[in-house]
């Protein structure tokens, strides 16, 4: 098992060795294999797996049902992601247990939303002076070109909309990992708000 998906809890502090080590909290529920894909049938060698119980029913589309029923879930999944794993039978549960600590991770997410920013938090724009009558402050400054091409190129830093884009924070250590609650913690932070869904990679 290569993958899970689960909810971001918050961060907290663990004492390491004496220590201190700040650490993202996860709580990574069991997830149900949906479908298996063969490297006869397919060309790779992978699992689908459902992740947390969808209760509004209305809300499951007729071929996600479908899938459902076919694999002989006992409940609707509102996740449904695809790992590159081997060794899985439909029906199998997939839970924290191939984790353990000091393994590497990849975690993604969706970063949070920041809304409309300037320059100096959008890119990191140093500005201009903000004392002594200057009008310049956090302004972004010249931005145009000479006679050529004579306008502003494609990808010109500027102020615009923040955050709330996938990010993958890589080379992760597991710091604990507890079965029996369903929790992993992960040294440093994690892109996301608290209860953002991630998606948990093993690395190598």
């Amino acid at each position: 098992m290569t993958g899970i998906v689960g909810r971001k809890l918050g961060m907290t502090q663990v004492f390491e060795g004496g220590r201190l080590v700040p650490v993202t909290v996860i709580e990574a529920q069991p997830g149900f294999v949906l479908e298996v894909k063969t490297l006869k049938k397919h060309g790779y060698e992978a699992a689908k797996v459902g992740f947390l119980e969808q209760k509004k029913q209305k809300l499951v589309t007729k071929p996600m049902k479908g899938v459902f029923e076919k694999a002989g879930a006992k409940a609707f999944y509102r996740y449904v992601k695809e790992f590159p794993m081997g060794g899985l039978q439909v029906g199998e549960t997939v839970t924290l247990e191939k984790f353990a600590k000091g393994d590497k991770v990849s975690v993604s997410g969706v970063s949070k939303g920041k809304g409309f920013q300037g320059v100096m938090k959008r890119h990191n724009y140093s500005g201009g002076p903000s004392s002594h009558g200057s009008m310049f402050n956090r302004a972004p400054g010249s931005i145009g070109a000479s006679s050529y091409p004579s306008r502003v190129w494609k990808g010109k830093a500027l102020p615009g909309h923040m955050g709330s884009v996938r990010v993958t924070t890589k080379n992760l250590h597991i710091e604990d990992v507890r079965v029996e609650q369903n929790l992993i913690l992960v040294r440093g932070s994690v892109p996301g708000a608290t209860g953002t869904i991630v998606e948990i990679r093993k690395e190598g």
